[in-house]
């Protein structure tokens, strides 16, 4: 073949190329699905965190793929979003697993445990220690397919209008905390309340609870509860981190194209990523306000630390022993757990307990 015949071959395959992309671009179906919230629009961080996923898939699949997100009781309750994907109400949901833990004690894995993994543990053990994969042979039961996509970090142990120094003062004591961490609560005899976001200002302020926990600074700042309880406490053993998800239709998932299911699997990541950097940020800024207008910090006394700890190993292994599920994840998490717990004594919380001691403002 001559030299200008060879070139003349190459320009038309760099052509032929040239104008391949645009034309699978096109051949792109256009997808317009419904997410539901666990949260209101008020709490724009962890609310937000559906809305960046959205706005990721979009332009990920050059606007083919849009998603219109819907805050908490826009369509449905804030604690029915993951019934209402099952449905096939909605394709999908962005909402804490543990919100469900009525259904299986199991769905704690996906968001916190009390005494459990704290943010970057739970990453490590949800991409590289087969916690997606364990979490969606769980979640196929329930017809849904779910990624990380969101993390408040370690969160904060609540607001009380009065200070609690000893195990006694949890007798009857009425509080706002859901998930497992209620369970916990209950045995060491407070009595939980399961509230969404939007209801807790006002149950505190008549008194119907005597005690919220909700996420950190910022979005307690939001929420306004130092207005009523002087008291916020730390640390909030039960959620040493809070991961969401993004939860699908299964049988909706399945019907997308590959390209589209990836743009959804890295929108996630990025939004687990996100989220979690947004409020360290942003808590930082919060607790100095906090502080100013006199809210009282106060640490959970040792005795406090170690009655939860122990009700909390207990809850376990008593789940364990009847449930087959929690069972089958909860032993290798558990040995996950106390391995992540010795490297981080070395390197992360080292560092972490100079620091604090180091510089002080």
């Amino acid at each position: 073949m001559k030299r200008r015949d060879v070139l003349k071959s190459g320009l038309v395959l760099a052509g032929t190329t040239a104008l391949a992309a645009p034309a699978i671009a096109q051949s792109a179906p256009t997808i317009r699905w419904r997410l539901t919230s666990s949260f209101p629009k008020s709490l724009e961080t962890i609310y937000g965190g559906g809305e960046f996923f959205a706005d990721r898939v979009s332009k990920l699949t050059d606007g083919k793929f849009n998603i219109r997100v819907f805050a908490a009781g826009d369509l449905m309750p804030a604690f029915s979003a993951l019934d209402g994907v099952q449905q096939g109400t909605v394709e999908m949901c962005h909402t804490a697993s543990y919100y469900y833990v009525g259904k299986d004690f199991t769905m704690g894995f996906g968001t916190a445990l009390p005494f459990g993994l704290t943010t970057r543990q739970q990453n490590a053990w949800m991409y590289h220690a087969g916690g997606i994969d364990t979490m969606n042979a769980f979640f196929k039961d329930y017809g849904v397919i779910a990624y990380p996509a969101g993390n408040t970090g370690a969160q904060m142990g609540g607001w009380f209008r009065n200070p609690v120094n000893t195990m006694a003062d949890f007798k009857g004591l009425k509080m706002r905390i859901p998930g497992l961490g209620g369970q916990v609560m209950a045995r060491i005899g407070a009595v939980p309340q399961a509230l969404p976001g939007g209801d807790i200002y006002p149950a505190l302020e008549r008194g119907a609870i005597d005690a919220t926990e909700w996420v950190g600074p910022y979005d307690d700042e939001k929420l306004g509860f130092y207005k009523i309880a002087k008291n916020y406490y730390y640390p909030g053993w039960w959620e040493p981190c809070s991961m969401y998800h993004v939860m699908i239709n299964i049988q909706k998932w399945e019907t997308l194209p590959k390209q589209y299911q990836e743009a959804v699997i890295s929108a996630c990541r990025e939004t687990n990523l996100d989220m979690v950097a947004e409020y360290d940020a942003k808590n930082r800024l919060a607790l100095v306000r906090l502080k100013a207008a006199g809210v009282q910090l106060h640490k959970f006394s040792d005795e406090i630390m170690e009655g939860s700890y122990k009700a909390a190993t207990e809850m376990y292994e008593a789940e364990a022993a009847k449930n087959a599920k929690f069972k089958a994840i909860y032993e290798g998490w558990k040995t996950f757990r106390a391995e992540e717990a010795q490297w981080f004594a070395l390197s992360e919380s080292a560092i972490d307990q100079f620091y604090s001691a180091k510089l002080k403002t």
